[in-house]
């Protein structure tokens, strides 16, 4: 069998695009030879259970292994990892760290974990001026989950005077970028405004994007609107 460092770029845009189990072995073989994006990439896989069994525990093993290459992505899900227990116990504080670490190497989505622990106070003293720095910078990038947030933070006047203008142009934007949490406050904000039929078409695309818990959050929202929006809304959403 060929090695990862015999294949030629066809070869390996082939066994990737051919059954699961020849993608896995390759960046399997890739992540083995000390090659970080495939540890990286590898360790996704582990933890989706995409063409392999799901294993958080080897993942977070792999995501380490990049990580000490100075793959940010990498040293982010470590993070991820130690934030949501996924193959670990929970440690907010070395969560806190790693996203800080990849934040300040430039990684929009560092960014944004590292501002949600600062904004929370979860293993860092809360401070949320700096978290809506950081959140700034995020969406300066386009990130659109920064950016939905940084409207929550106009909106609330969480580091600051509410902003509702801001707050409706941050949804908007979030929206447009695809962020479920975006469609939904989008569509909050045009139903505040009685733009009901304008609303309704990111009730149905926040649905569809969002996981089901949040789902179930919207569809409660939605229940206690009056009437004929409450009905009309709910229609749009998916079954």
């Amino acid at each position: 069998m060929a090695t990862l460092d015999t294949l030629t770029p066809d070869a390996i845009a082939a066994r990737l695009s051919g059954p699961p189990e020849e993608r896995a072995a390759l960046v399997r073989a890739g992540a083995e030879a000390g090659v970080a994006e495939a540890q990286a990439v590898y360790g996704q896989m582990l933890l989706d259970g995409a063409d392999v069994p799901a294993d958080p525990r080897a993942a977070l093993g792999w995501f380490t292994r990049a990580a000490a290459q100075h793959h940010v992505m990498a040293l982010n899900m470590v993070g991820r990892c130690y934030d949501l227990g996924w193959g670990t116990a929970v440690d907010k504080t070395r969560a806190a760290d790693c996203y800080r670490i990849a934040a300040d190497r430039g990684l929009d989505w560092g960014m944004y974990n590292y501002a949600t622990l600062l904004a929370l106070g979860e293993g860092v003293a809360k401070d949320r001026a700096t978290a809506l720095d950081w959140l700034q910078r995020a969406a300066a990038m386009g990130n659109a989950k920064a950016i939905n947030f940084v409207g929550s933070f106009a909106e609330d006047g969480w580091a600051g005077p509410c902003d509702m203008a801001k707050a409706a142009d941050c949804y908007r934007q979030a929206a447009e970028g695809g962020d479920f949490r975006g469609c939904f406050n989008h569509a909050r904000m045009l139903l505040d405004a009685s733009q009901v039929e304008a609303a309704l078409p990111w009730l149905t695309r926040a649905a569809t994007l969002g996981n089901a818990r949040f789902v179930r959050q919207m569809r409660d929202w939605i229940g206690r609107l009056d009437g004929d929006v409450r009905d009309r809304a709910l229609a749009a959403l998916p079954c």
